[in-house]
């Protein structure tokens, strides 16, 4: 067995571990693995032991990998920041994006989004920390965004993302998670379908999972430490 078929066979069971935990339905939850920097072998690698959905944050990077690996039925996810210019591949390759803010960026990507293809999955971003350094939605900003990107063809408005400021504290872990699951119930009562919450990582996946995830966007604990440049 690979470190990574290791790496994603123990995930699995401390997720659904955790999940039991807080009274969750471990299959309830998504385990998406972050693969960025990672080459194209380690995600081959971890689809040979039973991963299909993936996630990327560098568009050219993520590019060449979907072609390198178009052998592989991969459900590819985009969770890096959105540019106006690159819109067009990420309505094209991708089966999710987890990074919105913008409704101009909805608009391209209904656009562009070809008819061949399902509706594109979109989670929004929120940034509950107001850290001008990350991307996201001001919560009171929320519902008028979503009420505007719900319509738009071709597109499947799905729930809420957010990337909360690092802490170490479990129950401070906890409480932008809570805050994001308050926001969607708070959508859902006006009339907004949305099933998902794409929030926790390596470091904070049990508080998450505490607070109802059902995207866990995992990268070091499968693929070990970001190679960086």
């Amino acid at each position: 067995m690979t470190d990574i078929a290791k790496n994603l066979r123990d995930l699995q069971q401390q997720i659904a571990q955790m999940a039991r935990q807080h009274g969750r339905d471990p299959a309830q939850i998504q385990l998406l693995a972050v693969s960025k920097t990672k080459p194209a072998a380690d995600i081959r690698a971890a689809f040979a032991a039973g991963q299909r959905q993936f996630g990327e944050n560098y568009l050219q990077e993520a590019l060449e990998k979907i072609s390198a690996l178009a052998d592989l039925a991969i459900e590819w996810h985009y969770i890096g920041r959105i540019q106006s210019n690159k819109t067009r591949p990420i309505a094209e390759h991708f089966a999710w994006v987890h990074g919105l803010d913008s409704l101009k960026h909805a608009q391209r990507l209904s656009e562009q989004r070809p008819d061949s293809l399902p509706p594109l999955n979109l989670c929004l971003q929120v940034n509950l920390s107001g850290e001008a350094s990350k991307g996201g939605v001001a919560p009171e900003q929320l519902l008028a965004l979503a009420q505007a990107i719900a319509p738009l063809p071709r597109l499947h408005l799905r729930g809420l993302m957010t990337l909360p400021a690092a802490e170490t504290d479990f129950a401070r872990q906890r409480q932008p998670f809570r805050r994001l699951a308050e926001l969607k119930q708070e959508l859902c009562a006006q009339g907004l379908a949305l099933d998902c919450l794409s929030m926790g990582m390596s470091a904070d996946m049990e508080a998450a999972i505490a607070e109802g995830s059902s995207i866990l966007r995992i990268g070091t604990a499968l693929f070990g430490e970001r190679d960086r440049a």
